[in-house]
């Protein structure tokens, strides 16, 4: 029952962001008045992303808080375990957030209409000249002052496994001249994904904020070493033998 009615109260302030914020924070924008946008629409993606984590019954234990740059915006680099990745961030981390999101999250009758509010970009790595236009808003979504989040294996593990990292990940945060944060998420895939996609079950989830890189400060190591470090750094956070759930 407590997942009957997490989801339908899901719906139902879905339909109230629709109706009722949508419209007032693309006037904002429109006015330029991007920070009281974000401000609006930061509140209203955690209370939505709360509600939807709390339906499924799963706990988030959140460490390394602390890491998260308290001013300016922020890159944060993630594995990628399950669809329940993005809301679970969205809830849980202290700044505005947007993503470079696949582009078949277009296809979504509703997340899709919501994304771009918060400033998310979509990507299709299957086109180069895409792919590249992807980045260069996702720099610039930075410069403006909208932390992102990119999930560098390009899709969901859908385990506990961490796949090899896309190359060109870092070069937003190299661009825009901002902090990269390393993130370690483990069990959301156990919340849908490892259940065929059909059922939600109740996990506890763990998500490890590591310290903050300044990218334009390892003058000495090349992007792609940079990346492999990030690599280690967020493989290092996962735990497999530890049972969470």
């Amino acid at each position: 029952m407590q997942k009957i009615f997490g989801i339908i109260h899901f719906l139902f302030y879905g339909i109230y962001m629709f109706a009722f914020v949508m419209p007032k924070a693309k006037k904002l924008d429109k006015e330029n008045r991007l920070e009281e946008k974000r401000a609006l629409t930061n509140a209203i993606s955690k209370k939505w992303a709360g509600i939807l984590i709390n339906s499924t019954g799963s706990n988030i234990d959140v460490t390394g808080l602390e890491h998260v740059p308290q001013e300016g915006p922020v890159l944060f680099i993630s594995n990628h375990q399950g669809y329940f990745d993005i809301p679970i961030l969205l809830h849980c981390l202290p700044k505005s957030l947007g993503f470079l999101a696949k582009i078949e999250l277009k296809k979504w009758p509703i997340i899709s209409k919501w994304m771009p509010i918060i400033e998310c970009v979509f990507i299709d790595r299957k086109d180069i000249r895409q792919s590249l236009k992807a980045i260069k808003a996702t720099t610039e979504n930075l410069k403006s002052g909208q932390s992102m989040v990119i999930f560098p294996e390009g899709t969901r593990s859908k385990s506990s496994e961490i796949d090899a990292f896309k190359p060109g990940s870092l070069k937003p945060a190299q661009k825009a001249n901002v902090p990269i944060v390393p993130i370690t998420i483990e069990n959301t895939y156990k919340i849908l994904e490892a259940n065929n996609d059909r059922n939600l079950s109740a996990t506890n989830v763990k998500v490890t904020i590591h310290p903050s890189i300044d990218p334009n400060k390892e003058t000495d190591e090349k992007s792609g070493d940079m990346m492999v470090r990030i690599h280690e750094i967020i493989k290092s956070g996962l735990n497999s033998k530890k049972n969470y759930s």
